[in-house]
């Protein structure tokens, strides 16, 4: 099983490929939705990263591999550009999981 991650940046891509992740860059909510698709039906593919901004524009697509298919678990990353979530966003949910005040 491997990473692949569809990003609307090359900043992103750039990033994962140094650690090892291949992907593409697409930027068209056609092609975005076409290259969810292929990712999804690819049996190696273990995780596929969307960036925010992509998966927004295909939520529909998204949402649909998440809820229909087992493999591969759909992760929603933030870009460069940040995210919608608030800035203590992460430590928030860790406080409220674990109980634990950090």
């Amino acid at each position: 099983m491997k990473f692949y991650l569809i990003s609307d940046n090359i900043d992103t891509l750039t990033g994962m490929r140094l650690a090892g992740i291949e992907g593409v860059v697409v930027h068209e909510a056609e092609e975005t939705k076409n290259v969810i698709e292929k990712a999804a039906s690819d049996r190696n593919v273990g995780i596929l990263l969307i960036t925010e901004q992509l998966s927004n524009l295909c939520k529909e697509t998204v949402d649909r591999i998440k809820m229909e298919q087992k493999m591969p678990l759909v992760v929603i990353i933030p870009d460069r550009h940040g995210t919608g979530r608030d800035k203590d966003s992460i430590t928030r949910y860790i406080n409220e999981s674990i109980g634990l005040k950090l």
